[in-house]
């Protein structure tokens, strides 16, 4: 995230490195690798209260749009229980 309220630039980027996502790559590695924390840590859980998309402050369908775009697929034993299959 970049927060600048004035001439000077500050980087946000603790979650990131909180997170244990590999530091290096392309922004795309980098994004699919922090989707992929997210969904292990819900049990493949997308949307809904505690989803994926919450934690990741995006709408859900934008979610399954990046996982779809990513080549990122649900585990099959661990199935979504937000009640989409």
């Amino acid at each position: 995230m970049i927060i600048t309220t004035g001439p000077v630039l500050h980087l946000d980027v603790p979650k990131i490195i909180q997170s244990g996502v590999k530091q290096s790559g392309t922004l795309e590695e980098v994004e699919k690798q922090r989707i992929i924390e997210v969904l292990t840590t819900t049990r493949g859980r997308v949307s809904g209260k505690d989803g994926a998309a919450e934690i990741l402050g995006i709408n859900p369908k934008t979610l399954e749009s990046r996982m779809q775009k990513l080549g990122i697929q649900r585990n099959k034993k661990t199935p979504d229980i937000s009640g989409k299959s």
